[in-house]
């Protein structure tokens, strides 16, 4: 790819990582994939949550552990949130037909994408959130010439 940019932030609260996946929703675009790394428990969908509502979703945004996808639409926008943590193999994603969620207009944020090597696409961006004491800290890194432009979004704003 060439040119790489990174972006890292500290949050010391969930209200902050609620509200930083609001800025990184401002950011996204369509057709983007984001790939969450990250310790069983360090907030991966909590920083989901915050970027659905801050696409503007006013529902309950739940953890898809056991359903493997939760579809959103928000104002004509297809926002699909993977929890890939049970899954059995990759090739499950096949038989569910994860191919077909992922085209140039829907946003996918995949937690545990290690799990569906091999059958998922390349991403985009991935974002690895790491414990600090008590609280986070994120760091993001584009994978793609629409990744660069997600974080040159999100240095801006």
């Amino acid at each position: 790819m060439g040119v790489s940019i990174n972006y890292q932030v500290e949050l010391s609260s969930e209200a902050e990582q609620l509200a930083f996946g609001g800025r990184l929703a401002a950011a996204l675009m369509p057709g983007v994939t984001v790939f969450l790394r990250g310790d069983l428990g360090v907030g991966k969908t909590t920083l989901c949550r915050g970027i659905v509502n801050g696409m503007g979703f006013k529902g309950n945004v739940k953890s898809p552990t056991y359903t493997l996808v939760e579809p959103y639409e928000v104002a004509g926008q297809m926002l699909y949130h993977f929890d890939l943590y049970r899954l059995g193999e990759p090739s499950e994603l096949e038989y569910m037909g994860c191919r077909d969620y992922f085209d140039e207009v829907s946003i996918c944020l995949i937690e545990w994408p290690e799990r569906g090597e091999g059958v998922l696409p390349e991403a985009d961006l991935e974002v690895e959130i790491q414990v600090r004491g008590r609280g986070r800290r994120l760091l993001c890194q584009a994978r793609s010439e629409q990744g660069l432009a997600v974080l040159a979004r999100l240095n801006k704003g």
